[in-house]
């Protein structure tokens, strides 16, 4: 993918820079190719005086735990970023919590409750990280990230820290205001004093009712669709008889049809085949088309510049 010459015209950095890294590993789904350059920046202040060397020509790309995220064949050009130990910090106070956002969302939720704050415990049934979490709003089990949060600060492009309320990040059902450029490094959540034998028995059956309806054991990027308003997004799936359907070694699970699989040996086209597949299907028995939710990035194999369909932009209900 590169001789490794961009490697050489970025600035220096006390974290780890790698030339051709391997990201397909690191992703819940297990396909893709590498990343140009990865970058797992030591702390804040590293990314920051990182980010104000940057040429404005390299693209960036941030990622955390990639668990809804499908990297293509070809790989991700420019500097990947990868948020790791320097991020994970979560510290309780009172009835709020802050945390990095390299931290597990589940993380998060596991020390609320130790302080015995409540409030949080939908955090547990989201398989990411707190970074990841802002770009789609994520939501479980009635809950979303702009019902818990009071505030975030990211850094723009050039390396500038900004502080942001939650009114300033424009959260709706999956969407997020702020400029894509912009990396978020931190959150602060707000709960609710409480029991935590109480909070525990929640997250308890957060994650038996999670385990009972979802292939949280499979090779898959978590929720594929979003849900159109008024519909869910499994249900039109499953009318449009795509349950069990299959494109090299990519499935359409039959435990929950909103979820695709790598049974194997699927290829990140396999499965972004897959789910335009499912796309058309659903569009040609219900005229709905459905909007991906999880992220596709990089490059197909043959090195071509997908042209992505997108939904058009529509009022979406919280599902």
């Amino acid at each position: 993918m590169s001789d490794g010459g961009l490697i050489r015209r970025l600035p220096p950095v006390r974290g780890r820079l790698a030339a051709n890294a391997p990201i397909g590993p690191l992703t819940w789904f297990h396909v893709g190719g590498p990343a140009e350059v990865l970058f797992r920046p030591a702390d804040r202040d590293d990314l920051g005086g990182f980010l104000v060397a940057l040429p404005e020509d390299v693209p960036v790309t941030v990622i955390g735990v990639a668990s809804n995220l499908l990297v293509r064949d070809g790989g991700i050009p420019g500097v990947t970023i990868r948020l790791g130990r320097g991020f994970v910090d979560i510290r309780p106070a009172k009835d709020t919590v802050e945390a990095g956002a390299g931290a597990l969302d589940l993380n998060v939720a596991l020390t609320a409750a130790e302080a015995g704050i409540g409030g949080l415990e939908f955090l547990s049934g989201i398989p990411g990280t707190v970074g990841g979490g802002f770009r789609t709003n994520a939501g479980a089990y009635g809950r979303e990230f702009k019902d818990a949060l009071i505030s975030a600060e990211a850094l723009d492009r050039r390396g500038g820290l900004h502080t942001l309320a939650v009114g300033d990040i424009g959260l709706s059902y999956r969407h997020c205001d702020i400029d894509p450029a912009w990396i978020f490094v931190a959150a602060r959540f707000q709960g609710v004093a409480g029991d935590p034998g109480e909070i525990g028995r929640r997250m308890t059956e957060i994650k038996a009712a999670r385990e009972a309806s979802q292939p949280i054991r499979s090779r898959t990027g978590g929720s594929t669709f979003a849900n159109p308003p008024g519909h869910q997004a499994w249900r039109l799936i499953d009318e449009a008889g795509c349950r069990g359907l299959t494109r090299g070694g990519a499935m359409v699970s039959e435990k929950h049809t909103n979820f695709l699989i790598n049974t194997g040996n699927a290829t990140a086209a396999d499965i972004e085949g897959l789910g335009e597949e499912v796309r058309r299907r659903v569009r040609d028995r219900f005229g709905i088309l459905l909007e991906w939710e999880i992220r596709r990035i990089g490059r197909p194999a043959d090195g071509g510049v997908p042209v992505e369909v997108r939904t058009p932009a529509v009022a979406a209900s919280t599902g």
